[in-house]
């Protein structure tokens, strides 16, 4: 556990926000740790403190400020697989901003301002309530927030899924209290301020994105208009060397704009392992045996590779781009090809293609048994089947070579990749857990060898990926810290956030 505060130090807290609202009892330390965790150890905060408005914010970040304290913000707390709710430094307290939920919806304009504890079944909801004239886009899985999704570059299934690029005006908590608006939020009293992003001047959105240079207290976000159709297909492929093709055909189809969606190629166990545990299958430990994964794959009927892919917008349009669709895809010769169509008016599916919010996949966390979980690497990789196919190679050889059992995809954004690849754990199995730190870090060398670079990151290597940007001596980083000193020389905001430390914080890197 961490150190407990100074009661003065609570009661200055509680002074704020209510005595109902701070939590800094030892169960609460543990509320707050990291459920994914690779150490326990690690991570502890001294507790948490929960603000309903802005104001209360501000006033927090002074008392730390005067205290010498760090603060940790969270939304929600759900980023499950990177941390979750627990702060990179130990001993800082956590600023839970999970009871902030307002939320403002220019209709007409097909845009929300939101607050930072907004969840996406909170803004669906709204959304439902008012005739569903707009859809959003959700993350595999759903429980957590819209805007802390988008401020650690979240993606989707639809064609907004790259959520950090429908950011548009953002408020911000400085390290000294000043309240900030970027874009036209600048100018008082603009009604443009989630309709153009800039400004004039520099832009500071994406600033705020994956840094610790101020609070992000509410967020302008971007939604799809409600389509008229939806076309697509649910495609399986029988061989690990598909996967090449695959995404040379899908590629120019989303460069050149056929193709909207932010579709995943996933492999096989991303589809068996909510449905099934390893214990059904084999008690052997290592990675599994090439006969167990064809028995798996055979009861679920899954290909090696599946892939779904969908087509939004005005029905004529999309019967003409389906044509094409079905022309690149029937001469992969799939294993299985599942055409899908929807129309405004009849029953929608509910799932993440429709911007419903979902929790299935998180059932992944039960593979192992015990206590399970899932950590995540993501290294960033061009649009080529030939850089994608040597990368699986590479790593699921790793995967083998560490006894861990193989759970990947490949995500299209609209000129990349991103290769996620869940470490599934289970936190009562020392051997398993023993494993995971090498792992973890062997596949950051190996990414890193061929130029490759993590776009997000567990806790417990935000130094080391940050590291690997080394370009010009680390100029990106030196700037970066450059940049943390003149905001916040102390540290008071998130310290180590994205391997971004202030000089005078103990515990930087030099």
């Amino acid at each position: 556990m961490a150190q407990p505060l100074p009661p003065a130090t609570i009661a200055a807290f509680a002074a704020i926000v209510g005595k109902d609202h701070v939590f800094f009892d030892e169960a609460d330390q543990l509320a707050y740790q990291d459920k994914f965790a690779i150490d326990d150890a690690l991570h502890h905060p001294a507790g948490a403190v929960a603000p309903a408005t802005v104001e209360q914010v501000q006033a927090i970040v002074r008392v730390a400020a005067e205290r010498g304290l760090s603060l940790w913000p969270i939304s929600r707390g759900k980023n499950l697989g990177y941390g979750g709710s627990a702060p990179l430094l130990a001993g800082s307290v956590v600023l839970d901003m999970s009871r902030m939920k307002k939320i403002d919806y220019d209709e007409a304009n097909g845009t929300v301002l939101l607050e930072p504890g907004v969840g996406f079944y909170d803004l669906y909801d709204f959304l439902k309530s008012r005739g569903m004239k707009h859809w959003l886009s959700v993350p595999g899985n759903s429980w957590g927030s819209v805007v802390g999704n988008a401020l650690d570059r979240g993606v989707g299934y639809t064609p907004y899924g790259e959520h950090a690029a429908r950011i548009c005006g953002i408020e911000a908590v400085m390290a000294d209290g000043l309240v900030v608006r970027t874009g036209m939020g600048a100018l008082d009293g603009a009604p443009t301020w989630q309709l153009y992003r800039f400004g004039f001047g520099p832009s500071w959105d994406q600033m705020f994105v994956q840094s610790n240079f101020g609070i992000v207290t509410k967020m302008g976000l971007w939604l799809m208009p409600a389509p008229e159709s939806l076309m697509g297909m649910d495609l399986e492929f029988d061989r690990p060397e598909d996967l090449g093709p695959l995404i040379d055909a899908i590629a120019p189809l989303r460069r050149e704009g056929l193709l909207q969606q932010s579709p995943t190629i996933g492999n096989w166990l991303r589809a068996a392992a909510v449905v099934t545990t390893r214990d059904q299958w084999t008690d052997k430990p290592g990675a599994l045996a090439d006969v167990v994964i064809a028995a798996i794959r055979k009861k679920f009927n899954v290909g090696w590779w599946g892939v779904s892919l969908r087509l939004y917008g005005r029905e004529s349009v999309n019967k003409a781009a389906y044509a094409v669709l079905e022309q690149a895809m029937g001469a992969l010769k799939p294993m299985a090809m599942r055409p899908t169509t929807w129309k405004a008016g009849e029953p929608m599916e509910a799932s993440g293609w429709t911007g419903t919010p979902l929790t299935m996949p998180m059932q992944n966390a039960n593979w192992h048994g015990g206590r399970g979980g899932h950590v995540g690497f993501s290294p960033i990789l061009p649009q080529s089947g030939a850089a994608a196919m040597a990368q699986f190679q590479r790593t699921y050889a790793r995967y083998k070579e560490f006894g861990m059992d193989y759970q990947a995809s490949f995500a299209f954004g609209e000129r990349h990749l991103i290769n996620v690849n869940a470490v599934l754990i289970n936190k009562d199995d020392p051997a398993l857990m023993g494993r995971v730190d090498p792992f973890l870090k062997q596949l950051i060398t190996d990414a890193k060898a061929q130029g490759y670079g993590e776009y997000r990151t567990h806790l417990d290597y935000m130094d080391a990926v940050a590291g690997t940007y080394d370009f010009n001596k680390g100029a990106l980083w030196q700037i970066n810290r450059k940049v943390k000193d003149a905001l916040d020389p102390n540290g008071v905001i998130a310290p180590g956030k994205s391997g971004i430390w202030p000089t005078r914080k103990a515990g930087g890197r030099a």
